[in-house]
C-alpha cells in the first residue's frame, strides 16, 4: 500500500499493469500506436485535429532499491483550419530517471533528467497547432514536440495512520535550460518549478470492502524569462484527486475525481503575458470485468469541462466532453500483455465571440499497448 502512495508524491510513472519491476532485478518494456482525433463544428478555426503517437518506455530494477525508467516518443499531428493546413511530426523529448528506495517502504528518493531530443525549436506557423494539443480539456497522447533539457530532485516518505491506513508527503524541483521555443523568438528561460504532494489511502470496511485515495499537490513555478525580460507568469496550481475501488463480485469497480485549479496573477502590467486562472475537472468510473483468467473487459466513462477567466473577470466555460469507451487486456504469456482501447468523446467548444456560441465536437480515440515484462 505505502509503495503505490510514495509512487504519487514523488512523481513516479505506472505501467500498463498498474507497477514498474517488483522483486529483485526486473525489466518493464512498452510501446504501441496512440490515434488521438477532434472534429469541429463550423464556428472555430479549426475544422479537425489529428495526432498519432508511438510511445516507447523503459523500466529496469537494478536491484531492490534502485530503478531506472526512461520514455519517449515519435508523434505526427496534422489539423485542417480555415486558413489551410497544419502538420507537425518527430521525437518529443525523452524523460530519464533514477528512483531509489533509501529506507524501504519508507522513504524514496527520485533524480529525474529531460534529454532536449524533441524539436528545439518550431515555425510560427505550427504555434496554432501546439497550442490546440497543449489545451488540458482534449488530453491529446503527445501535448508537446520538445522543449529544453531540465533536471528534477524529489524525496518522498509514507508512514502509517493506525492499523489499516497510510499518508504519504513529498516535494521535488524542477530545473530547466534556456531555448529557443519559436524561430526568430530569442532566448526563453523557464522559470523553476516547486511541487508539493500530500496523500491518504486504506481501507474503508474490514475484509477489503472497499479502498479508498485522496492525494493533492501544490505546483509553483517562477517567470518565464525572455532574452533577460520577464515574457510570461502563471499563477500556483492546486491538484485534488480521489479514488474509490469497491469489489463487485469477480469485478472491480472504480470511480474518480480530478480538479486542477490556477491561481490568478497579481502585480504585472500588460508588457507580462499572464495565463489566466481556471480549472480543469474530470470525473470518471471504470468496471473491470475478468472474461477470462488472461482477458479482462473493462467499460468505461468520463465527464470533463475547463473554464478560464482570460480577461481577469469571472470564469466561462471553455469547453465540456463526455467519453465513453472500453478497455480490453489480454495476457498473451507470462511475460506479454497487450491493451486494446477505444473511446469517443462527444461535446461542446466555447467560440471567441460571435454567434453561434459554441460547437460540437467528436473526438474518437485508440490506443494499442504492448508490455513485456521479466
Amino acid at each position: 500500500m505505502r509503495l503505490l502512495l510514495l509512487g504519487w508524491c514523488v512523481g513516479a510513472t505506472t505501467t500498463l499493469a498498474g507497477q514498474g519491476p517488483v522483486g529483485g532485478v526486473g525489466t518493464v518494456a512498452q510501446t504501441g500506436v496512440a490515434f488521438d482525433a477532434y472534429y469541429f463544428g463550423s464556428g472555430v478555426a479549426f475544422e479537425h485535429v489529428v495526432e498519432w503517437t508511438i510511445p516507447v518506455s523503459l523500466s529496469h530494477r537494478l536491484g531492490p532499491e534502485l530503478t531506472i525508467d526512461l520514455s519517449s516518443a515519435y508523434a505526427h499531428a496534422s489539423a485542417a483550419t480555415t486558413s489551410g493546413p497544419l502538420e507537425i511530426s518527430g521525437a518529443t523529448d525523452t524523460d530519464v530517471r533514477a528512483t531509489w528506495a533509501a529506507v524501504s517502504g519508507h522513504m524514496v528518493v527520485s533524480l529525474a533528467g529531460t534529454l532536449p531530443t524533441g524539436k528545439r525549436e518550431v515555425p510560427v506557423s505550427s504555434v496554432p497547432l501546439l497550442s490546440a494539443l497543449a489545451t488540458e480539456l482534449f488530453r491529446f497522447t503527445t501535448p508537446s514536440f520538445g522543449g529544453s533539457s531540465g533536471v528534477t530532485g524529489g524525496v518522498a516518505t509514507a508512514f502509517k495512520l493506525g492499523e489499516r491506513w497510510a499518508a504519504g508527503i513529498g516535494g521535488s524541483y524542477r530545473w530547466r535550460a534556456a531555448y529557443t521555443p519559436v524561430a526568430g523568438s530569442g532566448d526563453l528561460e523557464p522559470g523553476a518549478e516547486v511541487r508539493v504532494r500530500l496523500g491518504v489511502e486504506g481501507p474503508l470496511a474490514a475484509g477489503g470492502r472497499g479502498y479508498f485515495r485522496l492525494a493533492t499537490m501544490y505546483a509553483g513555478t517562477g517567470g518565464d524569462t525572455l532574452d533577460g525580460g520577464l515574457r510570461s507568469v502563471s499563477g500556483a496550481r492546486v491538484l485534488l484527486y480521489s479514488n474509490f475501488n469497491l469489489p463487485a463480485g469477480r469485478s472491480t469497480l472504480s470511480f474518480y475525481a480530478y480538479d486542477r485549479y490556477r491561481f490568478p496573477t497579481h502585480g504585472y502590467d500588460s508588457t507580462v503575458v499572464q495565463v489566466p486562472r481556471g480549472n480543469v475537472l474530470a470525473l470518471g468510473g471504470r468496471l473491470e470485468q475478468p472474461l477470462s483468467p488472461v482477458l479482462n473487459l473493462i467499460p468505461n466513462l468520463e465527464f470533463r469541462y475547463e473554464v478560464a477567466a482570460p480577461d481577469g473577470g469571472s470564469v466561462a466555460l471553455l469547453g465540456w466532453l463526455i467519453r465513453p469507451g472500453v478497455d480490453l487486456r489480454y495476457r498473451a504469456g507470462a511475460a506479454l500483455t497487450i491493451l486494446v482501447q477505444a473511446q469517443a468523446a462527444f461535446g461542446r467548444l466555447a467560440t471567441t465571440g460571435g454567434s453561434p456560441s459554441s460547437v460540437s465536437l467528436v473526438g474518437p480515440r485508440a490506443l494499442v499497448l504492448l508490455e513485456w515484462a521479466r
